[in-house]
């Protein structure tokens, strides 16, 4: 008899994707839905890449270097060099998004049994990427009463192992928003050098970092610059999702060499959207600072109104375009798909990532949902009145006065 892949059932569905086919039978039966569950901005793309995407006038669409083209390279370690990030472009290897990113660093550091530790909540897609390379996540927990602050570093201690291959962190934070300060990074920059692990830093949203807040990157970390490597993207910086472009970015030779490897067997990244993000890194800062600004009023806005709910409780984040949100109800999956397939409010409803696929540890996240705040306010009014309304007609809400607020 056939059989599926053991790595093929242990894979998890995404919590951002997996309740698509009911937002689909939603939108068949007319209902319009706003989409809270996904990291899509509807800001509109730099105009710079999008006028190039315009003018191409390609005979053959060649493949490019396995590496990526040595002109994206050479620009996007410039990127980094006005950031006060020493980096040239024989550090960089440009990947198919940041996903492909994480997964070709993974391959190349751990075997099959490795451990992982990664606060969570954590950006779902880490969990698939550790099946697939056979690796096992240790999660240490942040807590929303804390506002998803980093977890006590002998938090971190107590599950390192024999089989310890190093420390994964999201900064800012998917599915948080939770921004790490220098001290917290220095704090694991110790326990990173004194057990020699691995930090892998998940630094796509480091544009977006608010309330005077700077970004410090872990390749500014002193003494451990063989062991980090960074992942980015030009997705959610340039709002070009589509693209499919981001880069591994590390001082670890061997690290690269062995990426390389993997992204030769892939051929190479995509050609079109290479040439669309070297032209997005001539954005101009009055285009950011627009971004800024909406993502800042945005943000307000939901947090303001969404506390506002009874028995809500949503954090203030402090970089990306996330928050997880606590929310009244027995079973937040069960709540968003309820959202979908029976409830309606004026003829729209929303559609919600419950958290507890963001959370590695059983039952936690259960009364909690990621919200992206990718749309503008007038929606997100709408979005939240909806909310409002549903949460007080959910069959299975919890009286607000059982919960506790922080």
């Amino acid at each position: 008899m056939l059989q599926i892949s053991d790595k093929g059932k242990a894979i998890p569905a995404s919590p951002i994707r997996k309740l698509v086919p009911y937002a689909d039978k939603a939108k068949q039966k007319g209902i319009q839905v706003f989409h809270l569950n996904i990291g899509q901005p509807d800001i509109q793309t730099p105009e710079i890449a999008l006028e190039v995407v315009r003018r191409m006038q390609l005979s053959v669409i060649e493949y490019t270097a396995s590496a990526g083209n040595y002109s994206l390279r050479t620009k996007l370690a410039g990127y980094y060099q006005k950031l006060g990030i020493p980096i040239t472009e024989q550090e960089i290897l440009i990947t198919t998004g940041g996903s492909e990113a994480i997964l070709f660093a993974f391959m190349s550091t751990l075997n099959e049994g490795d451990e992982i530790i990664i606060p969570e909540p954590f950006y779902a897609n880490y969990a698939a990427f550790a099946v697939m390379t056979g690796a096992k996540i240790k999660a240490v927990t942040a807590k929303i009463e804390n506002n998803f602050a980093l977890p006590p570093i002998s938090e971190f201690e107590k599950l390192i192992t024999p089989k310890t291959k190093g420390i994964v962190i999201i900064n800012p934070n998917n599915p948080t928003g939770y921004l790490y300060s220098k001290k917290e990074l220095e704090a694991l920059a110790n326990i990173v050098k004194k057990y020699n692990l691995f930090l892998y830093s998940d630094e796509v949203y480091r544009r977006y970092c608010y309330d005077g807040l700077q970004h410090y990157s872990v390749l500014n970390l002193k003494e451990i610059e063989q062991n980090t490597i960074l992942f980015d993207s030009m997705s959610k910086r340039y709002s070009e999702c589509g693209i499919r472009v981001g880069a591994i970015i590390t001082r670890n030779q061997d690290i690269l060499n062995t990426s390389l490897k993997f992204g030769m067997a892939r051929l190479c990244p995509p050609a079109l959207g290479q040439i669309a993000a070297e032209a997005s890194l001539d954005t101009t800062d009055e285009y950011f600072q627009k971004v800024y600004d909406e993502y800042i009023q945005r943000r307000n806005f939901m947090v303001e109104e969404l506390n506002k709910i009874p028995g809500v409780i949503c954090p203030l984040p402090k970089g990306a375009f996330y928050s997880i949100v606590r929310l009244p109800v027995d079973d937040a999956e069960k709540f968003a798909r309820w959202l979908l397939e029976e409830f309606d409010y004026n003829g729209q409803t929303v559609m919600l990532a419950p958290a507890s696929g963001f959370y590695h540890t059983r039952g936690l996240g259960k009364n909690e949902a990621r919200i992206a705040y990718v749309l503008k306010i007038s929606e997100l009014q709408k979005a939240v009145e909806i909310l409002s309304v549903a949460l007080q007609t959910y069959p299975g809400r919890v009286v607000p006065e059982t919960l506790t607020k922080s």
